[in-house]
């Protein structure tokens, strides 16, 4: 079932996710949910606090190239476990905020830990559009935004645009 997803602005976006205790039945099908919401959305990963559950579970898949079989993946409890000194900017977007994007600066390659969908234990280096849409989809989890690691006047800017676009869709 595709889920609604929320905008920025919404105070939800912005808090800390409880780690997931057991890997149930429900939080499968929300995770075939996410997975679901992000293919149509079109997007390349969502964080559950995204579609207004606040529990540390995100999905992505960053194959993009045509004709290439999706890999999409499923993370409970995801953690960065190391990242390199080598940094990449990569100009982001995020389906809470359509249609904007800038230029954050990350680790250019990370390795993560995560419970998979079957309960087991995950490891695997990530890096280019995978290190960097995986530390994107974490941030969400601890209540952060892309925009927050932007100068004050570019992201209040940004947020204006949200207040804006929220307004103008509540209208009809």
């Amino acid at each position: 079932m595709k889920r609604p997803i929320l905008y920025h602005p919404d105070p939800r976006l912005k808090k800390t996710c409880a780690p997931v205790a057991d890997v149930s039945d429900d939080l499968r099908s929300l995770a075939d949910d996410m997975l679901k919401t992000m293919y149509e959305a079109p997007g390349v990963g969502l964080a559950a606090p995204q579609v207004g559950v606040l529990d540390r579970l995100i999905v992505l898949d960053c194959v993009k190239e045509e004709g290439e079989k999706p890999r999409p993946l499923v993370m409970f409890n995801p953690t960065i476990t190391a990242a390199s000194d080598t940094l990449n900017t990569y100009e982001e977007g995020c389906l809470s905020l359509p249609d904007l994007f800038a230029d954050v600066t990350r680790p250019a390659e990370v390795e993560v830990a995560w419970i998979d969908r079957d309960g087991k234990e995950q490891r695997e280096g990530m890096d280019g559009l995978w290190a960097t849409c995986v530390q994107h989809e974490i941030d969400h989890l601890d209540g952060k935004l892309f925009i927050d690691y932007l100068k004050p006047l570019k992201r209040q800017m940004m947020t204006r645009k949200m207040v804006k676009f929220k307004r103008e869709l509540a209208r009809g």
